[in-house]
């Protein structure tokens, strides 16, 4: 299997140094680019676009959700593909709905990442098993909730269902990746849109408890 063309958008230099090492040495790549940001990314890639992108999310400036967003609506037939720490349930759809057809956390061996590029090649859609259970769980919450649930933001509806498990604010933060006042800030959010003054009863008015 020959792959003409695969970029890598990633701003951590040794990352970036070692994957685009193993691709050289495992997948035979015709051309490989590499990209330490969005911007220089977007730049090149929409006057010469790949077959396949693999994209870090937490890039500076510009994001990789973003840039794949943009990359997609111009190139509709490269396949974006997502590797990143965030296994928070906002960004793994977020990047979906932006078009890519991967999503892979850093965790992944690096033999797994270089099976799911070959993989994404022939068709396919690879996700880290974590990411695959959280997509399934944020399914199971959508079908027992109702429309006040549906009418919140993905990310009040996020940190709600981490409320409903009975974490509390430092862990919806630490799993989050916020800080303990973004997520007090939804949380008031969540009550003055749901018009209650707790967490059961935030629960029970979006069919949570």
């Amino acid at each position: 299997m020959k792959i003409d063309s695969l970029a890598l958008i990633e701003d951590d230099d040794q990352i970036r140094m070692y994957l685009s090492r193993q691709i050289q040495l495992n997948i035979d790549v015709k051309e490989l680019k590499v990209f330490c940001d969005a911007e220089s990314a977007l730049l090149e890639l929409t006057k010469k676009p790949v077959e396949i992108a693999l994209f870090d999310i937490n890039l500076p400036g510009i994001s990789g959700i973003d840039c794949i967003q943009k990359l997609k609506l111009l190139h509709p037939k490269m396949q974006m593909m997502v590797l990143t720490v965030y296994d928070n349930t906002e960004n793994i759809f977020n990047a979906l709905k932006a078009g890519a057809v991967s999503y892979l956390l850093k965790s992944t061996p690096p033999e797994k990442i270089l099976e799911a590029i070959e993989e994404v090649y022939k068709g396919g859609s690879p996700i880290s098993s974590q990411i695959a259970r959280k997509v399934i769980d944020a399914f199971a919450v959508k079908e027992k909730t109702n429309q006040c649930f549906q009418d919140l933001s993905r990310r009040e509806q996020e940190i709600l269902e981490q409320l409903s498990k009975g974490y509390r604010y430092k862990e919806i933060a630490d799993k989050l990746y916020v800080s303990i006042e973004t997520v007090r800030t939804h949380i008031r959010n969540i009550y003055e849109k749901l018009h209650v003054n707790s967490r059961v009863e935030a629960l029970k008015k979006t069919g949570l408890l």
